[in-house]
């Protein structure tokens, strides 16, 4: 049986209530320096989150830096494999999620079979317990105020890498058991999150990134605000992601205020991705709505669609073997974007890998990659040389 020592909360300022994981978590604490990913607290995982091919599921709470520099509290679950760990303890996966939204209800460590991100969440909680079944400790954190009090700063990917890395660190102090070597795999907006945990500095002596999944990874987000207010083919699919875009921004730049960009008709939409719709309601709030009636005729988009473009994950320099993973038929992140992305991230790095999936969709993506990404992070736990397509 694996042994676990749980540790009470440590700070006065960041409890986490074990129990129940409410409103007692603050959105930012003053924590010391070096203590990023200190366990706080754990508690029971209920719902669907819990993982059944798991011996255990733990929801924990742990420290972080948000996307302004300041220590935060966030949560996230852990499940933990059946048996004996291996030697040097059982490797990691740390799940970056896709969008599920940016109100506290969208948590994946919230989630029960009728809560309303588990359309989306269904389908990573199934590709996730497939993870442990083959001998993997599996941590998903939330990200930065998703379940914990603050706005989330969706697609922002300091804030989202700190998230992914640091919840493998509170793990480590929930069971000795895992293991110090750990790979990041993420889908959607957390395959923006993997390829900035790629480039991530890492810290000597901690715990080691060996390689990352990123599955049809965001990109290309800066171009949505334009492409709504002109109507363009295809902007009221992409209206449910705006207002995400628009809430997440705010979290992370004051300064962009989205009242002030919204015409009142659009102000419903706004407020519900604050407080209680996740993708799946916001889409069908925007059924039917005039893109072009989103944003006012002198709304001023250029600060908003800078801050995007600055999340971008072009440019940046990927620090392990990485393998992207797209499908063919995505009309989301399209394989012509990940493409353009992949050409931009092998300028300066020739350990990317890409691999593509004929007809399967944004979500059917999942599945179709799995075989392929087990072996991919099997092959780097023995060393071998990774596969390069720059």
């Amino acid at each position: 049986m694996t042994s676990f020592r749980t540790r009470a909360a440590g700070l006065a300022a960041a409890v986490v209530c074990a129990a129940t994981f409410g409103a007692a978590v603050p959105a930012q604490a003053d924590v010391a320096p070096g203590q990023r990913g200190r366990l706080l607290a754990a508690g029971p995982v209920a719902g669907t989150a819990a993982l059944p091919s798991a011996a255990v599921n733990r929801k924990i709470g742990y420290t972080s830096e948000g996307a302004n520099g300041r220590k935060i509290t966030v949560t996230g679950t852990v499940a933990v494999p059946k048996g004996t760990p291996p030697r040097g303890g059982w490797p990691v996966l740390s799940w970056a999620h896709g969008t599920t939204g940016t109100a506290d209800v969208c948590a994946p460590s919230a989630d029960t079979a009728d809560g309303p991100a588990h359309d989306y969440l269904s389908v990573t909680e199934r590709y996730l317990d497939r993870w442990v079944a083959n001998g993997y400790a599996v941590v998903q954190t939330d990200y930065e105020g998703l379940g914990t009090p603050g706005g989330h700063p969706y697609m922002h990917g300091t804030s989202e890498a700190n998230a992914v890395v640091d919840i493998v660190r509170a793990a480590r102090d929930l069971d000795r058991g895992i293991g110090r070597n750990w790979y990041v795999a993420g889908h959607s907006q957390g395959g923006h999150a993997a390829l900035f945990t790629a480039a991530a500095r890492q810290t000597p002596r901690d715990v080691r990134l060996q390689g990352a999944l990123a599955l049809a990874p965001g990109s290309q987000t800066s171009a949505t605000p334009e492409y709504v207010k002109a109507g363009y083919p295809g902007a009221e699919a992409a209206m449910p992601f705006l207002f995400v875009l628009l809430t997440g921004a705010e979290a992370a730049e004051p300064s962009i205020v989205p009242e002030d960009l919204l015409t009142d008709e659009a102000l419903p939409m706004l407020e519900a991705a604050r407080t209680s719709a996740c993708t799946f309601g916001l889409r069908r709030m925007a059924e039917g709505f005039d893109p072009t009636k989103v944003f006012k005729p002198d709304a001023d988009l250029g600060p908003f669609t800078e801050y995007l473009r600055s999340q971008e994950p072009t440019g940046l320099n990927l620090r392990v073997p990485t393998l992207v993973l797209q499908g063919t038929a995505d009309t989301m992140v399209t394989p012509d974007a990940t493409k353009l992305l992949l050409g931009d991230l092998c300028e300066r790095q020739d350990t990317i890998a890409y691999r593509e999936y004929e007809g399967a969709d944004h979500r059917e993506l999942l599945d179709a990659s799995f075989a392929d990404g087990l072996r991919y992070t099997e092959s780097l736990r023995r060393g071998e040389t990774p596969p390069s397509d720059c």
